[in-house]
């Protein structure tokens, strides 16, 4: 393999946070990868709107996969485009429509708003979803929207005449009041309405006072986001992703619908006879998201142990020509490649002081480029 791509969601810890965690973190690997690397954005990394309805890494992948939406009259842009990608992988044979990504969720009261908690927090299971599921749709149906079921996160709704809706992620509204987060423009009080006579219709619901009792989060409302038109994503599909032919990805990024299952190893990866390869790295987002940082800790280290050390062996060996890591928090997003040549600069000492760069230095970018 020439090229790797690794995306670190979340790699990037809160500034009030950084130092200390970049004290205890035990990480030679991604020391060496991040020291002696070249920053591509700068040693700040490229600056987002902190109000911006994606995370930096959501946009970043969104523009690689051709699920990005520009739209200009919308400066904090919108969420990647996943829905109608999703709906293309799951029915090839349907090819119109623009529809939305619907994931049951939990909001809860705080002192004086309301706040959208870490939808997969929910742990919600199949028969549960399901029953969900089929107590929403009469009500989607009443109001002439189609709903669709994919799994237990993840439902589908056709809505053409909403297109110019702006949605955000569910990650960019967690933990956060859900009021500059919800749904706006055409359609938005059309889908509050809805929203409002699901969570009423799912108050009354015994499967939520059954999760209650046993310590569970109640599924008391669902969140909108990712609409996409279907035949766009035919389109895009096939030019504007360079990982069209060569990547392994999880998550929300397997819209993309190419995926090759080139296994989840570093030995198996680095066999693969592509050109370029893309790897997600998210298992730093529920420890992020919760601030539990001691988890996060050790997921990184072992992050460390499980792929940057056989990865470093990689490019020291020349069975990887290069490699770049995005790292990403919450407002900002750093783009570090290495090469076999940068890692023999042994006057650099290997650190990991890029993860604490003030974003506050980086370079910001526009609205309209956090919104493509």
């Amino acid at each position: 393999m020439n090229h790797l791509d690794i995306l670190l969601p979340f790699s990037l810890p809160q500034a009030e946070m950084a130092a200390e965690l970049i004290r205890q973190t035990k990480a030679p690997a991604l020391a060496t990868l991040l020291a002696r690397g070249k920053s591509v954005n700068g040693d700040g990394g490229t600056g987002f709107d902190p109000f911006s309805r994606a995370l930096p890494h959501e946009h970043w992948l969104g523009e690689q996969l051709g699920l990005s939406v520009t739209n200009i009259s919308a400066p904090r842009g919108n969420s990647p485009a996943v829905a109608a990608p999703l709906l293309r992988r799951h029915q090839p044979t349907l090819n119109e429509g623009h529809w939305f990504v619907v994931q049951p969720a939990h909001i809860h009261v705080a002192r004086d708003h309301l706040v959208l908690t870490d939808i997969e927090q929910l742990a919600l299971q199949e028969n549960e979803a399901r029953l969900l599921f089929q107590s929403a749709l009469p009500l989607f149906e009443e109001a002439g929207r189609t709903l669709l079921y994919l799994d237990a996160q993840t439902w589908l709704m056709r809505a053409d005449d909403w297109a110019n809706l702006q949605t955000s992620s569910p990650l960019a509204a967690s933990g956060r009041n859900i009021d500059i987060w919800m749904p706006a423009g055409e359609g938005e009080l059309a889908w509050r309405k809805l929203q409002n006579e699901v969570q009423m219709q799912w108050f009354a619901d015994s499967l939520n006072d059954a999760r209650e009792m046993r310590g569970q989060k109640a599924v008391n409302s669902l969140w909108l986001w990712g609409g996409g038109a279907i035949a766009v994503a035919q389109d895009k599909h096939n030019t504007a992703s360079a990982y069209s032919a060569s990547f392994n990805l999880t998550g929300w990024a397997d819209a993309a619908s190419a995926v090759n299952q080139i296994g989840v190893h570093p030995e198996q990866l680095l066999l693969h006879s592509g050109e370029r390869a893309l790897l997600l790295l998210d298992g730093l987002q529920q420890a992020a998201m919760s601030d539990d940082w001691g988890r996060w800790l050790q997921q990184l280290e072992a992050l460390d142990r499980d792929w940057f050390v056989p990865l470093l062996q990689a490019l020291r060996g020349k069975q990887l020509q290069s490699l770049s890591l995005m790292l990403s928090g919450q407002e900002r997003l750093l783009q570090v490649t290495s090469t076999a040549g940068s890692l023999r600069k042994f006057w650099i000492r290997p650190g990991l002081g890029r993860l604490a760069t003030d974003h506050s230095n980086a370079t910001h970018a526009s609205h309209s480029k956090a919104s493509q």
